[in-house]
């Protein structure tokens, strides 16, 4: 809460030191003029009366007051500007990001829990940027369009699930999709960050051909490998018994990856866990720097009609009871 006309306060204080010397002067002119016992007898009465119709009265004058004050209540935004940077994240919710390699204080949880959220607070970081979400599995398909809307974006990498796009991985059928967003853009910069824990297995093209493409349209690809290199990874699993965690052999194709990187003027990155997965978003945003003027201003909703509504309002209840009560007009 903050206030238009501040300088109307002074009258607070004008107000408060004449209803001192009011009062003052009044109580000693009464004792001056009005010395016999009935005349003070009859004061006492009445005081009770007068108390209540000075608070009335005053109480409404200190709300007219702050209602000239203009009390306000403000609501800070930011505008920012397009950066002319279009990014498309492209996510692998294959079956095989169901492993259990990855920890968040101290619990395993599966990899792609750990890549949403790493993956929002890059999202929050390049305000400014178009951003589109694509998904892949054995198929591959737009969530959410080029947007510079964080929230929306926000929501939507929420919604990201395990198998929603099938079991089996096409990288270059997510590539595709992603080039799609991109190839009529006049964009400064075109980008995508393509992250999976696989190799290619499914699809009808094949990932290197995909970045040649994209790198004719100017689009360059980050890639991401999550999981370690080789080996086995713990997955969950239904059994006669219960749940049960078994381990699987993990096939991350490092060679393609960093071939597609190489090839569009990109970079391959590997995360093994939590920590290394956002010094590699947080890498990316370095890599892709912008300039950005981020315009901050304040929406006000003025509050003073209360203050002013019931200010009135108790001077005119103040009158009555002066007139009928007490039988006097101020």
């Amino acid at each position: 809460m903050t206030f238009a006309n501040p300088e109307y306060g002074l009258l607070l204080l004008i107000f408060i030191l004449f209803h001192l010397f009011f009062i003052k002067r009044k109580g000693h002119r009464f004792f001056l003029d009005h010395s016999d016992v009935n005349s003070v007898r009859e004061f006492a009465g009445a005081s009770d009366g007068i108390r209540v119709a000075h608070f009335i009265r005053y109480l409404g004058i200190i709300l007219l007051i702050i209602a000239l004050m203009r009390p306000q209540e403000g609501e800070e935004r930011e505008q920012i500007p397009e950066s002319g940077i279009d990014i498309v994240l492209a996510v692998d919710t294959s079956g095989s990001m169901k492993a259990l390699d990855f920890e968040r204080n101290g619990d395993r949880v599966n990899r792609l829990e750990i890549v949403r959220e790493v993956l929002k607070k890059f999202i929050i970081k390049r305000k400014g940027d178009r951003m589109s979400l694509v998904t892949f599995g054995e198929t591959a398909f737009t969530l959410a369009p080029l947007t510079s809307d964080v929230d929306s974006l926000l929501s939507i990498t929420n919604e990201l699930e395990i198998g929603m796009a099938g079991e089996a991985t096409a990288i270059g059928s997510a590539m595709g999709v992603a080039i799609n967003r991109l190839k009529n853009l006049e964009a400064r910069s075109k980008i995508i960050i393509l992250l999976t824990d696989g190799r290619n297995n499914a699809g009808k093209v094949g990932p290197i051909e995909m970045s040649d493409i994209a790198k004719e349209v100017g689009a360059k690809i980050y890639t991401i490998g999550i999981g370690k290199v080789g080996g086995k990874a713990p997955f969950e699993v239904d059994s006669f018994f219960g749940k049960r965690v078994v381990y699987q052999n993990v096939d991350l194709d490092v060679e393609t990856l960093t071939e597609i990187a190489t090839n569009t003027g990109g970079a391959f990155f590997n995360a093994t866990n939590m920590d290394e997965l956002n010094s590699i978003y947080a890498k990316i945003d370095e890599l892709e720097t912008r300039e950005i003027e981020i315009h901050r201003f304040t929406n006000y909703k003025d509050h003073y009609f209360y203050f002013l509504l019931f200010g009135i309002l108790l001077i005119v209840v103040e009158t009555f009871f002066r007139t009928l009560k007490l039988k006097s007009f101020p």
